[in-house]
């Protein structure tokens, strides 16, 4: 019989080596591999073809997805409209996010219409019975295990018929059939196969837990995100209230939608209005303030920008940014200074977006470039006023989409002076008549409309 060996597996790939490596040759990851015993493979005997013959497309019939809406109506709109039979969905944040938490939350509701298994390698079963009766959580259909043996997992989901299963966390798992520990590349990988292949042949819906390592990625072999049929990932700050899950892959609907949710004393609570409530506690009447509307997937969020421009004790002045992307605030500076005069390098600036909200479209830098100017020149912006556009490295305000959606949502919480692109006022965009639709063609046209009518 042959002895077991030693092996060093990237924890990012999966690449196998003999030896130590400080660096990876198949994806450059640094300090990556880590050390596995190996049991050697049993000798594989031939086995005869089978019966899986090659279908021609068109005689193919297609395939009855049914959706089971999960009771959050932000999580159905991240997951595309429902949890899809058969599916495998692999949920990751930061440690004390509120991944448990959503996952008991939506397995009561599941559980009103479904059998619901909800597996456990971290917390004892007394631990998860308080978290149910804090949410004041009582089903009948709500099975609970604390296991960390796959094998046994998947014997308890066919003996219960199980038709949603939650396990927390994958990282935990682990199969006898490996000497390597839980947690290991070959573990993750070995369990989650195990449960998307039990998946596909019940017919059940599977969420995976999924830790996230120091670099905010998730931990485990980057095959895991593309062995599951979708990827959530669930994001905010632990002292702030307010949760983000965005998709960033989904077999079954779009990458672009987002849920919002307030973590609270009773669990998450969804936010259907996001706009409302960031501009809910929007300050009056104070300079650097100014609204923008984004969109993420179909639904348009508007938030606030804030900038404060303050002068700087050094020869060079600090840039700090939270909610946009930096290096895109260092351009839109660079175009205020070179083609208005404004002498942003003699000064510290600050941007926010409040409300945790992340901007990653070009539609919102003219409310950013409008602002960062209120904010050097110390003028107020009205509170009434809200823009959106694209800026150019010329000082052009260029054309942006879904143009009518985000006109819409700014005219629904109040705002009378909406400032867009000149090119999107060729749009048949309907407005009342208190609605003012100012268009501009570069950022000096902007000036006049952000100060208030005299």
């Amino acid at each position: 019989m042959k002895a077991q060996k030693t092996v060093h597996v990237c924890s990012e790939c999966g690449y196998t080596s003999i030896k130590w490596l400080g660096r990876c040759p198949e994806c450059e990851s640094w300090d990556s591999f880590e050390e596995e015993l190996r049991s050697p493979e049993p000798e594989r005997k031939a086995t005869p073809v089978g019966n899986n013959r090659a279908e021609k497309l068109g005689e193919l019939t297609l395939p009855q997805y049914i959706r089971a809406t999960t009771g959050m109506q932000e999580l159905d709109r991240v997951l595309g409209g429902g949890l899809v039979s058969s599916s495998v969905v692999l949920l990751s944040g930061e440690p004390g996010i509120g991944k448990s938490t959503l996952l008991l939350q939506i397995s009561s509701e599941l559980g009103k219409t479904r059998k619901v298994l909800y597996v456990s390698g971290e917390e004892s079963k007394g631990q998860i019975k308080i978290r149910a009766e804090r949410l004041n959580i009582n089903s009948d259909s709500l099975y609970l295990l604390t296991e960390v043996d796959i094998d046994s997992v998947i014997s308890e989901c066919e003996r219960t018929k199980a038709e949603v299963i939650i396990i927390d966390s994958i990282q935990t798992m682990s199969t006898q059939h490996l000497s390597s520990a839980p947690g290991s590349v070959t573990q993750v990988r070995e369990c989650a196969m195990s449960l998307i292949s039990y998946a596909k042949k019940s017919g059940c819906s599977v969420f995976l837990v999924g830790h996230v390592n120091k670099e905010g990625g998730i931990s485990g072999p980057k095959i895991l995100e593309h062995m599951v049929d979708a990827v959530l990932y669930f994001e905010g700050e632990r002292t702030n209230s307010y949760r983000i899950i965005r998709a960033i892959k989904n077999r079954f609907g779009s990458t672009n939608e987002i849920g919002v949710f307030e973590m609270g004393d009773k669990g998450l609570r969804e936010i259907p209005n996001p706009s409302e409530v960031v501009m809910a506690e929007r300050p009056k009447n104070t300079s650097g303030s100014c609204a923008g509307c984004v969109m993420q997937g179909t639904r348009p969020i508007i938030s606030e920008i804030q900038a404060l421009v303050t002068k700087s004790a050094y020869a060079t002045g600090k840039r700090t940014c939270d909610g946009f992307d930096y290096n895109r605030m260092c351009l839109l500076i660079a175009v205020l200074e070179k083609r208005m005069g404004l002498r942003f390098y003699e000064n510290d600036v600050y941007l926010n977006v409040a409300g945790g909200i992340h901007l990653d479209e070009p539609s919102a830098d003219l409310s950013i470039a409008m602002a960062l100017i209120s904010g050097i020149t110390d003028k107020v912006i009205p509170d009434s006023v809200i823009a959106f556009g694209e800026i150019g490295l010329a000082g052009e305000v260029r054309a942006v989409s879904h143009i009518e959606y985000r006109v819409k949502e700014a005219v629904r919480l109040g705002f009378t002076k909406i400032i867009i692109p000149k090119k999107n006022l060729q749009s048949s965009i309907k407005v009342p008549t208190s609605v003012e639709l100012c268009g501009v063609t570069n950022i000096y046209e902007v000036l006049v409309h952000m100060l208030p009518k005299q």
